[in-house]
Protein backbone atom coordinates (compact mmCIF):
# COMPACT_ATOMS: atom_id res chain seq x y z
CA UNK A 1 0.00 0.00 0.00
CA UNK A 2 1.18 3.69 -0.99
CA UNK A 3 1.04 5.80 1.88
CA UNK A 4 0.35 9.63 0.97
CA UNK A 5 3.29 12.22 0.04
CA UNK A 6 2.48 13.87 3.60
CA UNK A 7 2.91 10.71 5.77
CA UNK A 8 6.21 10.07 3.77
CA UNK A 9 7.31 13.42 4.57
CA UNK A 10 6.61 13.03 8.12
CA UNK A 11 8.06 9.78 8.05
CA UNK A 12 11.34 11.20 6.40
CA UNK A 13 11.33 13.85 9.05
CA UNK A 14 11.22 11.69 12.21
CA UNK A 15 13.90 9.64 10.78
CA UNK A 16 16.31 12.72 9.90
CA UNK A 17 16.19 13.87 13.37
CA UNK A 18 16.38 10.09 14.53
CA UNK A 19 19.88 9.95 12.38
CA UNK A 20 21.02 13.51 13.45
CA UNK A 21 20.76 12.81 16.82
CA UNK A 22 22.87 9.40 16.85
CA UNK A 23 25.37 10.57 14.25
CA UNK A 24 26.19 14.54 14.64
CA UNK A 25 28.43 15.52 12.47
CA UNK A 26 28.35 12.44 10.87
CA UNK A 27 25.26 12.86 9.50
CA UNK A 28 27.13 15.67 7.14
CA UNK A 29 27.25 13.09 4.67
CA UNK A 30 24.19 12.58 3.09
CA UNK A 31 24.32 16.76 2.38
CA UNK A 32 24.96 15.95 -1.23
CA UNK A 33 21.60 14.11 -1.63
CA UNK A 34 19.69 17.22 0.61
CA UNK A 35 21.41 19.54 -2.42
CA UNK A 36 20.26 17.73 -4.89
CA UNK A 37 17.31 18.58 -4.16
CA UNK A 38 17.74 22.19 -3.37
CA UNK A 39 18.73 22.23 -6.70
CA UNK A 40 15.70 20.93 -8.16
CA UNK A 41 13.66 23.70 -5.93
CA UNK A 42 15.51 25.99 -7.52
CA UNK A 43 15.11 24.59 -10.89
CA UNK A 44 11.72 24.98 -10.00
CA UNK A 45 11.06 28.61 -8.73
CA UNK A 46 11.35 30.82 -12.03
CA UNK A 47 8.99 28.44 -14.10
CA UNK A 48 6.22 27.96 -11.69
CA UNK A 49 6.01 31.43 -10.07
CA UNK A 50 5.94 32.63 -14.17
CA UNK A 51 3.27 30.22 -15.21
CA UNK A 52 1.00 30.10 -12.28
CA UNK A 53 0.84 33.74 -11.96
CA UNK A 54 0.11 34.64 -15.34
CA UNK A 55 -2.34 31.35 -15.08
CA UNK A 56 -4.42 32.84 -12.03
CA UNK A 57 -4.70 35.73 -13.76
CA UNK A 58 -6.58 34.07 -16.70
CA UNK A 59 -8.84 32.65 -14.36
CA UNK A 60 -10.87 35.73 -14.58
CA UNK A 61 -11.24 35.03 -18.58
CA UNK A 62 -11.85 38.34 -19.41
CA UNK A 63 -11.63 42.24 -17.85
CA UNK A 64 -15.39 42.53 -17.24
CA UNK A 65 -14.99 39.69 -14.87
CA UNK A 66 -13.17 41.98 -12.66
CA UNK A 67 -16.33 44.72 -12.01
CA UNK A 68 -18.67 44.28 -10.01
CA UNK A 69 -18.65 40.50 -8.19
CA UNK A 70 -15.23 40.18 -9.30
CA UNK A 71 -13.75 43.60 -8.55
CA UNK A 72 -15.37 43.63 -5.27
CA UNK A 73 -13.94 39.90 -4.16
CA UNK A 74 -10.90 41.10 -5.98
CA UNK A 75 -10.42 43.60 -3.25
CA UNK A 76 -10.96 41.95 -0.53
CA UNK A 77 -8.35 39.28 -1.51
CA UNK A 78 -5.94 41.74 -1.27
CA UNK A 79 -6.84 43.55 1.49
CA UNK A 80 -7.23 40.44 3.73
CA UNK A 81 -4.12 39.09 2.57
CA UNK A 82 -2.19 42.28 3.14
CA UNK A 83 -3.40 42.12 6.72
CA UNK A 84 -3.12 38.57 7.03
CA UNK A 85 0.68 39.00 6.16
CA UNK A 86 1.72 41.94 8.30
CA UNK A 87 -0.16 40.09 11.38
CA UNK A 88 2.17 37.02 10.50
CA UNK A 89 4.74 39.18 10.60
CA UNK A 90 4.01 41.21 13.64
CA UNK A 91 3.51 37.99 15.46
CA UNK A 92 6.73 36.74 14.74
CA UNK A 93 8.70 40.06 15.59
CA UNK A 94 7.19 39.42 19.09
CA UNK A 95 8.02 35.18 19.50
CA UNK A 96 11.03 35.56 17.10
CA UNK A 97 11.18 31.47 16.65
CA UNK A 98 14.60 32.29 14.48
CA UNK A 99 16.21 33.48 17.63
CA UNK A 100 18.44 30.50 18.96
CA UNK A 101 18.89 28.49 15.77
CA UNK A 102 21.91 30.03 13.84
CA UNK A 103 22.04 29.55 10.55
CA UNK A 104 24.72 32.13 9.61
CA UNK A 105 27.56 29.76 8.52
CA UNK A 106 25.52 29.88 5.08
CA UNK A 107 26.97 33.03 3.65
CA UNK A 108 24.37 35.62 3.82
CA UNK A 109 26.73 38.84 4.33
CA UNK A 110 26.25 39.90 0.96
CA UNK A 111 22.18 40.41 1.36
CA UNK A 112 22.57 42.82 4.50
CA UNK A 113 25.74 44.71 2.68
CA UNK A 114 23.61 45.19 -0.73
CA UNK A 115 20.64 46.32 1.66
CA UNK A 116 22.86 48.75 3.66
CA UNK A 117 24.08 50.31 0.01
CA UNK A 118 20.46 51.23 -1.45
CA UNK A 119 18.27 53.74 -0.27
CA UNK A 120 14.12 53.12 0.18
CA UNK A 121 13.49 54.83 -2.93
CA UNK A 122 16.88 52.49 -4.94
CA UNK A 123 15.17 49.52 -3.66
CA UNK A 124 11.62 50.59 -4.42
CA UNK A 125 12.79 51.21 -7.99
CA UNK A 126 15.01 47.71 -8.20
CA UNK A 127 11.46 45.97 -8.00
CA UNK A 128 10.79 46.39 -11.77
CA UNK A 129 12.53 44.76 -14.35
CA UNK A 130 14.42 45.94 -17.12
CA UNK A 131 15.11 43.35 -18.90
CA UNK A 132 12.25 40.45 -18.31
CA UNK A 133 15.01 37.21 -19.47
CA UNK A 134 17.99 38.96 -17.45
CA UNK A 135 15.46 38.39 -14.64
CA UNK A 136 15.04 35.41 -14.55
CA UNK A 137 18.34 34.29 -15.24
CA UNK A 138 19.69 36.00 -12.07
CA UNK A 139 16.17 34.52 -10.09
CA UNK A 140 15.00 38.09 -9.51
CA UNK A 141 11.87 37.31 -8.26
CA UNK A 142 10.20 40.79 -7.30
CA UNK A 143 11.34 41.46 -10.96
CA UNK A 144 9.70 38.16 -12.07
CA UNK A 145 6.93 38.43 -10.44
CA UNK A 146 6.11 42.27 -11.61
CA UNK A 147 7.12 41.47 -14.97
CA UNK A 148 4.56 38.43 -14.87
CA UNK A 149 1.32 40.57 -13.62
CA UNK A 150 2.15 42.77 -16.74
CA UNK A 151 2.28 40.30 -19.25
CA UNK A 152 -0.75 38.64 -17.75
CA UNK A 153 -2.49 41.96 -17.25
CA UNK A 154 -2.11 42.53 -21.24
CA UNK A 155 -3.57 39.44 -22.20
CA UNK A 156 -6.40 39.75 -20.29
CA UNK A 157 -6.71 42.89 -21.47
CA UNK A 158 -6.60 41.72 -25.35
CA UNK A 159 -8.98 38.92 -24.40
CA UNK A 160 -9.14 34.76 -25.22
CA UNK A 161 -11.62 35.70 -28.25
CA UNK A 162 -8.49 37.70 -30.02
CA UNK A 163 -5.71 35.66 -28.35
CA UNK A 164 -6.98 32.19 -27.74
CA UNK A 165 -4.02 30.26 -28.69
CA UNK A 166 -2.24 32.31 -26.03
CA UNK A 167 -4.58 31.40 -23.14
CA UNK A 168 -4.30 27.77 -24.15
CA UNK A 169 -0.83 28.03 -24.19
CA UNK A 170 -0.73 29.72 -20.74
CA UNK A 171 -3.34 26.68 -19.79
CA UNK A 172 -0.89 23.83 -21.72
CA UNK A 173 2.36 25.60 -19.80
CA UNK A 174 0.85 25.38 -16.34
CA UNK A 175 -0.17 21.37 -17.47
CA UNK A 176 3.45 20.61 -17.37
CA UNK A 177 5.04 22.95 -14.52
CA UNK A 178 2.83 21.19 -12.60
CA UNK A 179 3.12 17.66 -13.95
CA UNK A 180 6.78 19.08 -12.89
CA UNK A 181 6.00 20.13 -9.68
CA UNK A 182 4.95 16.84 -9.01
CA UNK A 183 7.99 14.36 -10.26
CA UNK A 184 10.11 16.68 -7.72
CA UNK A 185 7.48 17.17 -4.60
CA UNK A 186 7.63 13.22 -5.06
CA UNK A 187 11.55 13.12 -3.63
CA UNK A 188 10.75 15.44 -1.50
CA UNK A 189 10.82 12.76 1.36
CA UNK A 190 14.39 11.51 0.99
CA UNK A 191 15.50 15.00 0.57
CA UNK A 192 13.64 16.36 3.54
CA UNK A 193 15.21 13.43 5.09
CA UNK A 194 18.83 14.24 4.46
CA UNK A 195 18.43 17.41 5.03
CA UNK A 196 16.72 17.37 8.30
CA UNK A 197 19.45 14.56 9.47
CA UNK A 198 22.28 17.14 8.48
CA UNK A 199 20.45 20.26 10.23
CA UNK A 200 19.84 18.22 13.61
CA UNK A 201 23.32 17.02 13.27
CA UNK A 202 24.81 20.19 13.00
CA UNK A 203 22.96 22.58 14.99
CA UNK A 204 21.02 20.07 17.95
CA UNK A 205 17.59 20.70 19.90
CA UNK A 206 18.03 24.24 18.34
CA UNK A 207 16.19 23.19 15.29
CA UNK A 208 13.49 21.17 17.66
CA UNK A 209 12.82 24.59 19.89
CA UNK A 210 12.41 26.84 16.45
CA UNK A 211 10.29 24.47 15.13
CA UNK A 212 8.17 24.61 18.01
CA UNK A 213 8.42 28.14 18.34
CA UNK A 214 7.36 28.90 14.51
CA UNK A 215 4.32 26.35 14.97
CA UNK A 216 2.76 28.63 17.68
CA UNK A 217 3.44 31.96 15.92
CA UNK A 218 1.88 30.65 13.44
CA UNK A 219 -1.10 29.59 14.91
CA UNK A 220 -1.71 32.72 17.23
CA UNK A 221 -1.56 34.79 13.50
CA UNK A 222 -4.13 32.32 12.41
CA UNK A 223 -6.57 32.73 15.50
CA UNK A 224 -5.85 36.73 15.50
CA UNK A 225 -7.50 36.74 11.78
CA UNK A 226 -10.36 34.74 12.45
CA UNK A 227 -10.99 36.04 15.91
CA UNK A 228 -10.61 39.73 14.81
CA UNK A 229 -10.38 40.54 11.07
CA UNK A 230 -12.86 38.78 10.12
CA UNK A 231 -15.15 39.59 12.84
CA UNK A 232 -14.64 42.98 12.14
CA UNK A 233 -15.10 42.56 8.11
CA UNK A 234 -18.43 40.56 9.03
CA UNK A 235 -19.73 43.21 11.26
CA UNK A 236 -19.28 46.56 9.46
CA UNK A 237 -18.30 45.50 5.87
CA UNK A 238 -21.21 42.74 5.47
CA UNK A 239 -23.03 43.69 8.19
CA UNK A 240 -24.30 39.97 9.24
CA UNK A 241 -24.01 38.57 12.99
CA UNK A 242 -20.81 37.26 13.18
CA UNK A 243 -21.97 34.40 15.21
CA UNK A 244 -24.26 33.25 13.37
CA UNK A 245 -22.14 33.42 10.55
CA UNK A 246 -19.96 31.10 11.83
CA UNK A 247 -22.21 28.50 12.81
CA UNK A 248 -23.71 28.34 9.23
CA UNK A 249 -19.95 28.01 7.54
CA UNK A 250 -18.59 25.72 9.76
CA UNK A 251 -19.11 22.33 8.12
CA UNK A 252 -17.28 23.69 4.83
CA UNK A 253 -14.34 24.61 7.76
CA UNK A 254 -14.41 21.79 9.42
CA UNK A 255 -14.49 19.86 6.19
CA UNK A 256 -11.49 21.77 5.16
CA UNK A 257 -9.23 20.74 8.19
CA UNK A 258 -10.64 17.30 7.63
CA UNK A 259 -8.77 17.15 4.11
CA UNK A 260 -5.96 19.98 3.97
CA UNK A 261 -7.36 20.56 0.68
CA UNK A 262 -9.33 23.62 -0.62
CA UNK A 263 -10.50 22.58 -4.04
CA UNK A 264 -11.98 18.99 -2.27
CA UNK A 265 -13.96 21.60 -0.12
CA UNK A 266 -15.55 23.70 -3.24
CA UNK A 267 -18.51 21.74 -3.08
CA UNK A 268 -19.04 22.24 0.67
CA UNK A 269 -18.46 25.82 0.28
CA UNK A 270 -21.18 26.58 -2.24
CA UNK A 271 -23.78 24.77 -0.68
CA UNK A 272 -23.39 26.19 2.84
CA UNK A 273 -22.59 29.69 0.41
CA UNK A 274 -26.05 28.80 -0.95
CA UNK A 275 -28.22 26.93 1.82
CA UNK A 276 -26.98 28.59 5.21
CA UNK A 277 -25.97 31.98 4.18
CA UNK A 278 -28.21 33.05 1.73
CA UNK A 279 -25.66 33.89 -1.18
CA UNK A 280 -26.58 34.06 -4.76
CA UNK A 281 -25.80 31.57 -7.48
CA UNK A 282 -23.82 34.12 -9.85
CA UNK A 283 -21.79 35.43 -6.81
CA UNK A 284 -20.76 31.90 -5.19
CA UNK A 285 -20.35 30.37 -8.57
CA UNK A 286 -17.54 33.21 -8.80
CA UNK A 287 -15.56 33.78 -5.66
CA UNK A 288 -15.77 30.08 -3.85
CA UNK A 289 -13.58 28.55 -7.17
CA UNK A 290 -11.44 31.34 -7.76
CA UNK A 291 -11.17 31.44 -3.78
CA UNK A 292 -10.13 27.74 -3.28
CA UNK A 293 -7.26 28.84 -5.77
CA UNK A 294 -6.42 32.33 -5.36
CA UNK A 295 -7.47 32.84 -1.70
CA UNK A 296 -4.69 31.88 0.55
CA UNK A 297 -4.58 33.68 4.22
CA UNK A 298 -3.63 31.10 5.79
CA UNK A 299 -0.57 31.29 3.70
CA UNK A 300 -0.26 34.89 4.10
CA UNK A 301 0.13 34.45 7.91
CA UNK A 302 3.12 31.55 7.39
CA UNK A 303 5.00 33.58 4.91
CA UNK A 304 4.92 36.20 6.73
CA UNK A 305 6.16 34.03 10.30
CA UNK A 306 8.86 32.21 7.63
CA UNK A 307 10.34 35.50 6.70
CA UNK A 308 10.76 36.44 10.33
CA UNK A 309 12.03 32.80 11.22
CA UNK A 310 14.54 32.88 8.00
CA UNK A 311 16.23 36.68 8.54
CA UNK A 312 16.67 35.54 12.60
CA UNK A 313 18.50 32.55 11.50
CA UNK A 314 20.82 33.87 9.09
CA UNK A 315 21.35 37.01 11.07
CA UNK A 316 20.07 39.55 8.92
CA UNK A 317 19.31 42.79 10.27
CA UNK A 318 14.91 43.51 10.33
CA UNK A 319 14.56 47.17 8.53
CA UNK A 320 11.23 48.64 7.50
CA UNK A 321 12.39 47.87 3.98
CA UNK A 322 12.57 44.48 4.25
CA UNK A 323 9.41 44.11 6.27
CA UNK A 324 7.38 46.03 3.67
CA UNK A 325 8.94 43.73 1.08
CA UNK A 326 7.30 40.46 2.92
CA UNK A 327 4.40 41.86 3.58
CA UNK A 328 3.85 42.60 -0.42
CA UNK A 329 5.14 38.90 -1.06
CA UNK A 330 2.51 37.50 1.37
CA UNK A 331 -0.20 39.20 -1.00
CA UNK A 332 1.99 38.10 -4.23
CA UNK A 333 3.06 34.46 -3.30
CA UNK A 334 0.09 33.43 -1.76
CA UNK A 335 -2.10 34.36 -5.05
CA UNK A 336 1.15 32.56 -7.52
CA UNK A 337 0.71 29.32 -5.26
CA UNK A 338 -2.78 28.88 -6.46
CA UNK A 339 -2.86 25.01 -8.10
CA UNK A 340 0.54 24.10 -6.80
CA UNK A 341 0.94 20.75 -4.96
CA UNK A 342 3.13 20.58 -2.32
CA UNK A 343 3.71 24.34 -2.33
CA UNK A 344 4.20 24.84 1.09
CA UNK A 345 7.60 23.46 0.44
CA UNK A 346 7.96 25.22 -2.57
CA UNK A 347 6.72 28.77 -2.30
CA UNK A 348 8.92 28.94 0.92
CA UNK A 349 11.83 27.97 -1.63
CA UNK A 350 10.10 31.20 -4.18
CA UNK A 351 10.18 33.16 -0.26
CA UNK A 352 13.75 32.67 0.22
CA UNK A 353 14.75 33.59 -3.13
CA UNK A 354 12.85 36.48 -3.12
CA UNK A 355 14.53 37.91 -0.06
CA UNK A 356 18.26 36.46 -1.24
CA UNK A 357 18.12 33.76 1.49
CA UNK A 358 19.73 30.41 1.55
CA UNK A 359 17.51 27.24 1.08
CA UNK A 360 19.25 25.52 3.85
CA UNK A 361 15.76 26.35 6.58
CA UNK A 362 13.15 24.75 3.62
CA UNK A 363 13.62 21.27 5.92
CA UNK A 364 12.54 22.86 9.11
CA UNK A 365 9.59 24.51 7.62
CA UNK A 366 9.02 20.90 5.69
CA UNK A 367 9.13 19.54 8.83
CA UNK A 368 6.16 21.25 10.61
CA UNK A 369 4.25 21.63 7.63
CA UNK A 370 1.68 19.00 7.59
CA UNK A 371 0.68 20.37 11.39
CA UNK A 372 0.36 23.81 10.21
CA UNK A 373 -1.56 22.81 6.83
CA UNK A 374 -4.97 22.01 8.88
CA UNK A 375 -5.07 25.48 10.09
CA UNK A 376 -4.14 27.25 6.89
CA UNK A 377 -6.82 25.06 5.48
CA UNK A 378 -9.59 26.20 7.58
CA UNK A 379 -8.77 29.61 7.39
CA UNK A 380 -8.31 29.66 3.90
CA UNK A 381 -11.97 28.26 3.24
CA UNK A 382 -13.80 30.50 5.79
CA UNK A 383 -11.95 33.15 4.21
CA UNK A 384 -13.62 32.59 1.01
CA UNK A 385 -17.06 32.15 2.70
CA UNK A 386 -16.56 35.65 4.30
CA UNK A 387 -15.63 37.22 0.98
CA UNK A 388 -18.42 35.32 -0.85
CA UNK A 389 -21.00 37.17 2.19
CA UNK A 390 -19.37 40.33 2.01
CA UNK A 391 -19.61 40.66 -2.06
CA UNK A 392 -23.18 39.17 -1.87
CA UNK A 393 -24.01 41.66 0.93
CA UNK A 394 -22.67 44.77 -0.97
CA UNK A 395 -23.97 43.92 -3.83
CA UNK A 396 -27.94 43.38 -2.63
CA UNK A 397 -28.07 40.01 -3.71
CA UNK A 398 -27.43 38.28 0.18
CA UNK A 399 -31.00 36.64 1.22
CA UNK A 400 -31.21 37.45 4.76
CA UNK A 401 -33.93 35.41 5.56
CA UNK A 402 -31.80 32.11 4.68
CA UNK A 403 -29.35 33.64 6.51
CA UNK A 404 -30.86 34.50 9.56
CA UNK A 405 -32.77 31.37 9.69
CA UNK A 406 -31.64 28.20 11.51
CA UNK A 407 -29.08 26.16 9.16
CA UNK A 408 -29.90 22.97 7.98
CA UNK A 409 -27.86 19.54 7.61
CA UNK A 410 -26.14 19.72 4.56
CA UNK A 411 -26.09 16.83 2.05
CA UNK A 412 -22.97 16.30 0.48
CA UNK A 413 -24.00 13.46 -2.07
CA UNK A 414 -25.62 15.73 -4.09
CA UNK A 415 -24.07 18.07 -7.00
CA UNK A 416 -24.03 21.20 -6.44
CA UNK A 417 -24.35 22.50 -10.36
CA UNK A 418 -21.03 23.70 -10.47
CA UNK A 419 -18.76 23.11 -13.60
CA UNK A 420 -16.30 25.41 -12.94
CA UNK A 421 -12.41 24.49 -14.48
CA UNK A 422 -11.10 25.41 -10.70
CA UNK A 423 -12.83 22.08 -9.49
CA UNK A 424 -10.39 20.57 -11.06
CA UNK A 425 -7.35 23.01 -10.22
CA UNK A 426 -5.70 21.59 -6.52
CA UNK A 427 -5.20 24.42 -3.98
CA UNK A 428 -1.82 25.57 -2.38
CA UNK A 429 -2.86 23.25 0.45
CA UNK A 430 -4.34 20.31 -1.48
CA UNK A 431 -2.61 16.91 -1.63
Amino acid sequence: MKFPLHYQVVAGVILGIVVGLIFGEGASLLQPVGDIFLRLLQFLVVPLVVVTLVAGMLQMSSVADLGRVGGRFLAYLVLTALVASSIGVAVALLIRPGLGLDLTQVDAEDLATDQGDHSFVDQFVEWFPSNYVDAMANMSMLQIIIGSLLFGAAILTIGKTKVPTIFRLVDDLSAVVLKLTGFIIALSPIGIFALIAVLVGTTGTETIVAAGKFILADYIGLLIVVLVVYPIVLKLVARVGVLKFYRSAWPATLFAMSTSSSSATIPVSMKVAERNLGAPKSVYGFTIPFGATANMDGFSVALGVISILALDAYGIEITPMIVMQIVLLGLVLSIGAAGVRGAGIVMSAVLMESLGLPLEIIPLLAAVWPIIDVGHTGLNVTSDIVGTTVVSSRGGGLNREVFDSKSAPLDLTTDTGSDSPSDRVQSVDGK
